[in-house]
């Protein structure tokens, strides 16, 4: 058996510091998201986008934007399932993801964009939601994500400062 190659364990109290900020970022972010009628799933897809490239704050902001590209995708895989459920059927829905697919998987190597991860996060997070009211639905779960995003970066920088 090879023995694992890792970074160093790193200090207990330093681990402990580490998993306290971030139990209390999360529920502050929790806390502020229900006190604003929002969704606190919808902020943890924002703070789970975040973390999808943590390397850099403008890394974190290039996977927001990622995030809400893949939920405004989502609008229109809506609209392709809408037009397309008559001729297609059962079939609409597999169109759509071809084509909602095909768009992510093809910006894989565009700077900026090629955060497949948080595109698909937004698409399941605009699918999940099932808003009434597209345009409003898709607004709030953009300012909910944002408010996760915020809090990831917060947690980020916390940690940071804590470290140094």
């Amino acid at each position: 058996m090879e023995p694992r190659t890792s970074t160093p364990a790193p200090t207990t109290g330093r681990f402990v510091a580490f998993t306290a900020i971030a139990a209390v970022v999360a529920a502050l972010a929790a806390y502020g998201s229900t006190a604003l009628g929002l969704q606190a799933w919808v902020m943890f897809a924002g703070w789970v986008a975040w973390f999808t490239q943590p390397a850099s704050a403008r890394l974190g902001v290039h996977a927001v934007i990622c995030l809400w590209l893949g939920m405004a995708l989502a609008v229109a895989g809506h609209g392709i399932v809408a037009l397309a459920t008559p001729f297609a059927g059962a079939a609409a829905l597999p169109l759509a993801v071809l084509v909602l697919a095909s768009v992510v998987v093809g910006l894989r190597t565009t700077p900026v964009l090629d955060n497949m991860l948080a595109w698909f996060v937004g698409l399941v997070t605009f699918f999940a939601a099932e808003p009434e009211h597209v345009l409003p639905g898709l607004l709030t779960l953009m300012s909910a994500s944002a408010l996760g995003a915020f809090a990831g970066f917060a947690c980020q920088r916390l940690q940071h400062r804590f470290a140094t």
